[in-house]
């Protein structure tokens, strides 16, 4: 087995009917809130939007290590195979041409059977070669279609179809399509117009050593690249494929591989829930494309009145020297600067002007910039943070490793406790770059989802920052607390407190997140109760209790 996050029993094969789907929830999620304790009820059921919290169906992944890759592939193979009653090389064949689906192979086939035989580029089960391809008797002179060289034909100088070459050119003809790729699997008689596939018995046996094995790793890979339920971590190195069960159109699966990588299954960016594909998509062309270097020119640039090219500020004085075309101007006016100046009162004028322009309105390109400007400082409010839980992430994660690979042991012989018994170090550091990741997508969602300024956007900004403030909760404690058992000497008993402690802000925070997360991914369905509304005018109505949200905020306080 992998090492990987595993959801699932492995019983759905990747390529069977949608009835075989299950919820990745199902089995997964803690929904347990019978806790006799009051404040642990409260955490389980956190309510952000006047609906109870609920676990959302989201689709099930299953992590694969090569051999179990390779059982998958073989399992689809035999199935074809007893069915079909073909060969290995027809079936994988077979399978490819219609993505490793096993049934729709065996439907298509018993469809029409000859269709696909030429389709898939198989010798037709009936009928026999033409005159202009018929069969030689093995040990009869032939002349190679590439090299023009006579020499004597047999069962391996061609495919079944006739077109005879020598060995050399077979040779080099299977070496090149290895190089070129995977491409090899699908290769064709060298015939031009001769759509017969090279067996691969035959590729094999003209291949050198090196470039058979090549062509063994492009077959068993194949049942990951040609599949449509199957993708490969996105890791680095990470040689792990990831089956989702499910239907992938219904929104972003994170994937959480056991080499550390956290990916979007469905687009193969970083994990990004509760944002959709989409909007990762234009948040990150956004961050990287020349429109935000156009708005910040608009926003902190001004043209030259005469040759136009845009000038930056960048010292205090008033006086610009154009360095493209020297022109001199002022900067509040874009006027010429030898108009201005104590003995033509162009200061005065220049005053007179702005204010003059002020009363009468701006101007459309005073306009434009402004609305630049505002747009500019809009999107940098976002990015800024954002980019800063990005990188709280980052450090997060890096903090996890350290802990693993060294301080975990280190803290077993400060504390005289197994290290079997510290897991609960781990999972709070595991939850805080989780929740790091969550908390930087938010960022992304509220730029894209809450332009308008109303109620929506003052509740989810509400349960923005409590999520913030929640896990720096945790985060304090990790940092800080977790840090004075490695640099003073505390008893068990302080030890053991700690623990305890620990152990219910990770819950805590863990519930609260997985919450606030579904809330955001179904839209905050709730924003208009009046819990809600309560909330967001910070004002609970007399009449009805505090939300729960609020009464956890006070107590983790």
């Amino acid at each position: 087995m992998s090492d990987c996050e595993d959801y699932g029993d492995g019983s759905d094969d990747g390529y069977d009917s949608e009835d075989a789907f299950m919820s990745q929830g199902a089995g997964t999620q803690d929904t347990d809130d019978s806790d006799s304790d009051e404040g642990d009820a409260d955490y389980g059921n956190a309510i952000l939007s006047g609906v109870e919290a609920h676990v959302v169906k989201r689709e099930e992944y299953q992590c694969l290590d090569a051999e179990q890759v390779l059982e998958r592939q073989r399992e689809a193979l035999r199935g074809v195979m007893q069915v079909l009653q073909v060969t290995e090389d027809d079936a994988t064949r077979l399978l490819r041409a219609f993505k490793w689906n096993v049934n729709r192979v065996n439907d298509e086939w018993f469809g029409d059977e000859e269709g696909i035989r030429e389709k898939v580029g198989l010798e037709s089960s009936s009928s026999a070669p033409d005159e202009a391809t018929r069969m030689v008797d093995d040990g009869a002179e032939v002349t190679c279609s590439v090299c023009y060289d006579e020499f004597p034909a047999s069962k391996h100088t061609h495919v079944g179809c006739g077109h005879n070459f020598c060995a050399t050119c077979w040779s080099g003809y299977l070496e090149n399509a290895v190089s070129d790729g995977p491409s090899v699997l699908d290769l064709r008689c060298p015939q031009e117009g001769c759509k017969r596939r090279v067996p691969e018995p035959m590729a094999k046996r003209d291949l050198k050593k090196e470039s058979a094995e090549k062509l063994d790793v492009f077959k068993w890979r194949s049942w990951v690249e040609d599949n449509p339920r199957v993708k490969w971590c996105t890791g680095a190195g990470c040689e792990v494929a990831v089956l989702c069960h499910g239907d992938r159109g219904e929104g972003p699966v994170d994937v959480h591989c056991g080499c550390g990588a956290s990916f979007c299954w469905s687009c193969q960016e970083d994990a990004h829930r509760p944002v959709d594909c989409e909007t990762v998509k234009k948040w990150l062309v956004k961050n990287s494309a020349e429109s935000e270097n156009m708005n910040w020119i608009l926003a902190n640039t001004k043209p030259c009145p005469a040759c136009k090219r845009p000038i930056e500020k960048n010292l205090g004085c008033m006086h610009m020297v154009c360095s493209q075309c020297k022109f001199e101007f002022c900067w509040m006016c874009c006027g010429k600067w030898s108009e201005h100046g104590e003995r033509t009162g162009g200061y005065y004028a220049c005053n007179k002007y702005s204010q003059s322009r002020e009363k009468e309105g701006a101007s459309e390109e005073e306009k434009r910039r402004a609305a630049a400007k505002q747009s500019l400082e809009r999107y940098t409010h976002y990015y800024e943070r954002w980019a800063a839980h990005g990188a709280s992430q980052t450090k997060a994660a890096k903090d996890l490793a350290e802990m693993r690979e060294a301080k975990i042991m280190r803290l077993g012989d400060l504390q005289n406790t197994p290290v079997s018994q510290l897991k609960f170090v781990l999972e709070a550091m595991e939850q805080i770059a989780e929740c790091r990741r969550v908390l930087k997508w938010t960022y992304g969602y509220g730029y894209y989802w809450m332009e308008e300024d109303g109620l929506r956007k003052k509740f989810f900004e509400f349960i923005q920052g409590d999520a913030e403030s929640t896990l720096e909760l945790l985060t304090e404690a990790v940092e800080k607390d977790l840090e004075e058992f490695f640099t003073e000497e505390k008893s068990l008993v302080d030890f053991a407190d700690f623990r305890g402690r620990l152990t219910g802000l990770t819950t805590t925070v863990k519930k609260y997140f997985t919450t606030m997360v579904t809330e955001l991914e179904e839209g905050l369905p709730g924003v208009g109760s009046e819990v809600v509304r309560a909330v967001s005018l910070e004002a609970t109505p007399a009449e009805e209790e505090p939300p729960k949200l609020l009464r956890r905020s006070a107590r983790l306080a």
